[in-house]
């Protein structure tokens, strides 16, 4: 944080574009290692990574002492749901719809990661609003314990149906099995054990820039008169980057399925893991934590969720669904930035 501090503007770049660098370099060495174990598994990979990367920054913002990060993690949580439900997923289904028309995906994969996304959401980012042992968005500690334990209980649960028991729920129709067999076998001899030490070392990197780069980032924002929100913004932004290029990759590919698994594994990792995290670390360190959103972001909240439940209803989207949900994601920039 002192280094922060004293960083000129050009130091302060480089720092950002380092930062910048070292999280596509740990995405990628999690995609290596995500085709070396096979599907569903490496949508998992991909998930975890982004989240530690999330948690990293959210904790070095909170032992700053610029800034109220009090409601940190309840916006970066709000805006990494809103930037995977309307802007990644809304790019895939445009981007794949104007080569392919129509895309298809399984109705068994995608709705009951939207159940659990739902139930997720609405335990820790709108409940809090409507509790009555403490006053304002938040949780008493029992409410805050209990809550992050159900988070975490519900995320596992859904783990272990996407990757054991109901396994072929979260694949497409057309996967290429035997491809993807030849492809475990060849980066377990092409060095999948490189990639995952690599990976390892890529994300104590982050850390480390994450903390000097925390306080540079809220006092920008800050300085510039922005809302408070918009650091949150910019976490998610940057930490979802990378798993945006992925699922672009799979909607061009025709795998939608596969996109489905990565957008909505880094929600729920998002909500079933930083929370529980983040809310331990401030009970330790009697730190306030709020929760519950405002109004405009619930009703947001509230469309986006409404909205996605419509696309995946059917198993099938065009252009038009991908439209839709990128207009609802323009919405919640412009907002965050002119509340």
């Amino acid at each position: 944080m002192v280094w922060g501090g004293a960083m000129g503007p050009a130091v302060a770049f480089l720092a950002v574009f380092t930062l910048i660098g070292v999280v596509l370099v740990a995405v990628y060495h999690a995609e290596v290692v995500s085709h070396g174990i096979g599907e569903p598994f490496g949508a998992l990979v991909l998930a975890l990574a982004v989240t530690v990367i999330e948690v990293s920054l959210i904790v070095s913002l909170m032992l700053s002492e610029s800034g109220d990060a009090s409601s940190l993690t309840r916006d970066t949580v709000f805006a990494t749901i809103m930037i995977v439900c309307n802007g990644v997923i809304g790019l895939c289904l445009l981007v794949g719809a104007l080569k392919y028309h129509t895309l298809s995906f399984r109705v068994e994969g995608t709705t009951p990661a939207l159940a659990v996304i739902t139930t997720l959401v609405t335990m820790t980012l709108i409940l809090p609003d409507f509790t009555f042992s403490t006053e304002g968005p938040t949780y008493s500690k029992a409410q805050l314990l209990f809550a992050g334990g159900m988070a975490l209980l519900l995320y596992f649960l859904f783990v272990f149906v996407q990757t054991i028991r109901h396994r072929d729920y979260f694949m497409p129709d057309e996967f290429d099995t035997k491809g993807s067999e030849t492809d475990q076998k060849h980066h377990s001899r092409a060095g999948l054990v490189g990639s995952v030490v690599l990976l390892v070392l890529s994300l104590a990197a982050v850390v480390g820039l994450a903390e000097i780069m925390a306080p540079i980032v809220e006092g920008k924002v800050v300085s510039l008169g922005l809302p408070h929100a918009v650091v949150g913004v910019l976490i998610a932004l940057m930490v979802l980057l990378p798993e945006t290029i992925a699922a672009l990759r799979t909607a061009l590919r025709d795998q939608m399925q596969i996109g489905f698994n990565l957008a909505f594994g880094s929600a729920m990792a998002s909500i079933g893991l930083t929370i529980p995290v983040i809310a331990a670390l401030s009970l330790y360190l009697g730190l306030p934590m709020s929760l519950g959103l405002p109004p405009k972001e619930m009703a947001l909240l509230v469309l986006t969720l409404f909205l996605t439940a419509t696309t995946l209803i059917g198993g099938r989207a065009t252009i038009v669904n991908g439209a839709v949900h990128l207009v609802v994601f323009f919405s919640f920039i412009f907002l965050s930035f002119v509340p």
